[in-house]
C-alpha cells in the first residue's frame, strides 16, 4: 500500500496511457466492425467469409503482431501507433461478429414494418436495425474492452509505457508489491470501462428498461 501511494503519480500517468491504448482502438474497431457486421447480417456467403477472416486474425499472438507491424508499417518499436493498430484488429475480429448477431437478432416483422413505413435500406438500418441491436453490440463492447486492457498490457515487453510497466519490472526486480499494483489496476482499468459502456448502453437504449 505505501509503495503504491509513494509511486500514485506514475500510476495514474501510465493508467491514462493504457487507457489510450485500449480505448481508441475500442472506437475505432466500433466504426469498422458496423458496416462489416451489416454485410455480413443481408449476406450468408460475405458472413461466413468475414467471420473466419476475422477470428483467424483473432488468433495472431499479440507479441507477434506488436513486433512484426513497425517494419510492415515503416515504425519504430516503440511508437504507440502499433499497439493501437493491432488492437484495433483486434477489436474488430471480436466486434465484426457481434454486430452481424446484434442486426440478425431484429425481428423480420419490424424490418418488414419498417419498410412498409417507407423506410430506405440504410434509414431502417439507421432509425430501427441498429438501434435494436444495441444491446447485442454492448455487449461485444463489454467484453472487447476487457480483453484490450489485458492485451494491452503485453506491450509493456517491447517498451511501450503503460500498466503492464508494472508486471514487467515487479518481476524482473522479484518484487510482488509492484506486480500486484499492476494487476489491480488493470482490473480497475477493465472495471471503469465495462460501467462507462453499460452507462452509455442504458442511456441509448431506454426501451430496455424495467420500469416497475
Amino acid at each position: 500500500m505505501t509503495w503504491a501511494l509513494d509511486h500514485l503519480g506514475d500510476i495514474l500517468t501510465r493508467a491514462g496511457q493504457h487507457a489510450w491504448l485500449a480505448g481508441l482502438p475500442l472506437l475505432l474497431g466500433l466504426v469498422i466492425s458496423v458496416p462489416l457486421g451489416w454485410l455480413a447480417a443481408r449476406t450468408p456467403w460475405i458472413r461466413t467469409t468475414l467471420l473466419t477472416v476475422t477470428g483467424l486474425l483473432y488468433t495472431i499472438p499479440s507479441l507477434a503482431l506488436f513486433i512484426l507491424l513497425p517494419p510492415l508499417l515503416g515504425t519504430g518499436i516503440l511508437d504507440t501507433s502499433n499497439v493501437i493498430i493491432a488492437m484495433t484488429v483486434y477489436t474488430v475480429a471480436l466486434l465484426t461478429r457481434t454486430v452481424a448477431d446484434g442486426l440478425s437478432s431484429v425481428d423480420a416483422s419490424t424490418r418488414q414494418a419498417a419498410v412498409a413505413m417507407g423506410y430506405s435500406t440504410f434509414g431502417r438500418f439507421r432509425a430501427v436495425d441498429l438501434p435494436l441491436a444495441l444491446p447485442v453490440v454492448a455487449a461485444g463492447l463489454r467484453v472487447a474492452a476487457v480483453s484490450n486492457v489485458s492485451i494491452v498490457s503485453v506491450a509493456s515487453l517491447i517498451g511501450i509505457s503503460q500498466l503492464g510497466y508494472f508486471l514487467t519490472d515487479g518481476y524482473a526486480r522479484s518484487f510482488p508489491t509492484e506486480v500486484w499494483v499492476g494487476i489491480v489496476a488493470c482490473l480497475l482499468l477493465a472495471l471503469v470501462f465495462d460501467l462507462v459502456i453499460q452507462a452509455l448502453a442504458r442511456l441509448l437504449t431506454p426501451w430496455t428498461r424495467v420500469t416497475a
